[in-house]
């Protein structure tokens, strides 16, 4: 009751948008927090969702649940003056509630390579009335973006790679066309070893053999999601891969991997150079 009474005098209320550069902000989703760090507004900050990890800081803040999972009554009772959303932050409803409270929300557009990186940046950087270091952070970040798919491209032999998002029950959901982590893997110089599905998609264990990966790339995750290399390497179909045969399974963390932030450059390198090392082995 008393959450539906701030909801409901906040609709009442529908204040307009503060032209001050805002000071109670909420972020909702882990590579907006992580630029709003990056751009030297860590004190702005007054919660953040589950998926913001990095840096280590954000934990101590309020948590306001999953991006996509989200409730006006919880943020508006936490008076922000902005808030600030991935691309997928949601549900639908939730975000026409609070457009209608009057708060600024700011939804940053998706980023699945180097040009969305430095845009991601540039949106939050004008949320915050900041452009001198939203220009600064672009111009760093955009350098080792460039660093980093440089040096993918210089690679001899462009490894096939399968990202694995989900093991539960043996069933594999894998990453398709146009998912975040076939950009990474092309990024780093990889080539996406399934074909034939969009997004994040179930596949079938003939599917699996046939797409024969090089290497296994996984988010290293905790709790029921947890998988070593081991469950990989047993799986009845991952085994008879060149990946799961020869053990070539790498976890990373996922809001690294698959972020799409400031560190995107530095992931992009790490994986290349993981790359590097299967074709050292093949060369062997």
């Amino acid at each position: 009751m008393i959450r539906h009474a701030i909801l409901a005098a906040a609709l009442a209320i529908a204040p307009a948008a503060n032209a001050e550069s805002p000071s109670r902000v909420i972020a909702a989703g882990g590579s907006v927090a992580e630029i709003i760090h990056a751009l030297g507004a860590a004190d702005r900050l007054i919660a953040r969702d589950t998926t913001s990890t990095y840096p280590a800081e954000v934990a101590s803040l309020p948590d306001i649940g999953y991006v996509r999972a989200l409730s006006a009554e919880n943020l508006v009772a936490m008076d922000p003056d902005m808030i600030i959303a991935e691309h997928d932050a949601g549900p639908p409803e939730v975000l026409d509630v609070l457009t209608r409270t009057g708060i600024p929300l700011v939804m940053v557009p998706q980023a699945l390579d180097p040009g969305g990186v430095t845009a991601k940046i540039a949106a939050v950087a004008e949320a915050l009335d900041m452009p001198e270091a939203g220009q600064a952070l672009q111009a760093s970040v955009a350098a080792k973006l460039d660093e980093a798919r440089a040096t993918g491209a210089a690679l001899p032999q462009a490894p096939r790679v399968m990202f694995i998002l989900s093991m539960q029950g043996g069933r594999l959901l894998v990453g398709g066309a146009g998912s975040s982590a076939e950009a990474m893997i092309t990024l780093a110089g990889g080539v996406n070893a399934v074909t034939g599905l969009d997004g994040y998609k179930p596949l079938t264990d003939e599917a699996a053999i046939a797409a024969a990966p090089d290497l296994i790339l996984m988010m290293d995750r905790g709790g029921d999601h947890e998988v070593s290399v081991s469950d990989v390497t047993n799986h009845p179909a991952l085994r008879l891969t060149p990946a799961g045969s020869a053990g070539r399974v790498v976890m990373m963390d996922g809001l690294y991997l698959l972020g799409f932030g400031p560190r995107t450059g530095d992931a992009a390198l790490d994986l290349t150079a993981q790359f590097q090392r299967l074709n050292g082995q093949r060369d062997g």
